[in-house]
């Protein structure tokens, strides 16, 4: 009798075993973890405030995917560089860093719809020469390598080869660039006007911003590696609604300072 009752007991606690293994790969299989790589160095879009990551693309981030429950997203702050090497090995599904669109990422990644508008500026000391891009001939600026602002000067280079602009790459976020923009250890930077506008305000830089006149000023985008359709389009899904329902707007006003958001044509 006493064999048959742990016998009884062994196949129960096994029942359970086998239950509870089943309830955690059902909660596995319906909650998918979204990882989302950020450099979080770039404020207002993406910084850290007392210990904690936030801006805009990360509290639309996190506002697009309150009500999607089958999603597990978690924010992984990297280097500029790293974000586009995770995506590509699959360590990242997305990535939020006040991303524009250029041709060579379209190639490789999968854009979400535009989330906020971002015109670039031009930043110069004030007692610079340098008035307009008709100014940067023979000038030296820094940037980082795939970025639009890098391409705007080499596109502008390529009409100007008797006396092309300077670029100098460096892998130093968008304060310290400005920091030494402010000591004259460059001419110019080219840059997007919420985020200068921000770290000049804040470190008090005697700087000038001087608004371009582009035929196609930058959007901000999310992107997503090239195996994330579902996902994409379903986040592309929220953030129509969120457009609809105020949310960007008051998110825009919050974090950006005004209203930056793309024209609703554009989000299809």
């Amino acid at each position: 009798m006493k064999r048959k009752k742990v016998f009884k007991s062994l196949i129960l606690v096994a029942i359970v075993l086998v239950l509870t293994a089943c309830n955690k790969t059902t909660q596995q299989q319906a909650e998918k973890k979204i990882t989302i790589a950020t450099a979080g160095d770039i404020k207002p879009f993406s910084y850290e405030e007392n210990g904690q990551l936030t801006g805009y693309d990360i509290e639309v981030i996190k506002a697009a995917f309150k009500n999607l429950s089958e999603y597990n997203i978690e924010f992984k702050t990297t280097s500029w560089e790293s974000i586009f090497i995770g995506l590509d090995s699959g360590k990242f599904q997305a990535a939020a860093n006040n991303l524009s669109y250029t041709e060579e990422r379209a190639n490789k990644y999968i854009y979400s719809y535009p989330i906020a508008t971002n015109p670039l500026v031009l930043v110069v000391n004030k007692n610079s020469e340098i008035k307009s891009l008709n100014d940067i001939s023979g000038k030296t600026t820094q940037d980082d390598t795939g970025t639009s602002t890098a391409q705007l000067v080499t596109n502008w280079n390529d009409q100007h080869t008797d006396n092309p602009s300077i670029i100098n790459y460096t892998g130093e976020d968008v304060a310290k660039r400005l920091l030494d923009l402010s000591n004259n250890e460059f001419d110019y930077l080219i840059f997007d006007k919420i985020s200068v506008e921000t770290i000049i305000k804040q470190n008090a830089y005697d700087l000038k911003v001087i608004e371009l006149d582009l035929e196609d000023n930058p959007n901000n985008y999310i992107i997503f590696s090239d195996d994330s359709d579902e996902l994409a389009a379903t986040f592309n899904d929220e953030i129509v609604k969120l457009y609809k329902n105020g949310t960007l707007e008051k998110l825009s006003q919050k974090y950006l300072g005004g209203t930056y958001l793309p024209n609703m044509s554009q989000l299809k």
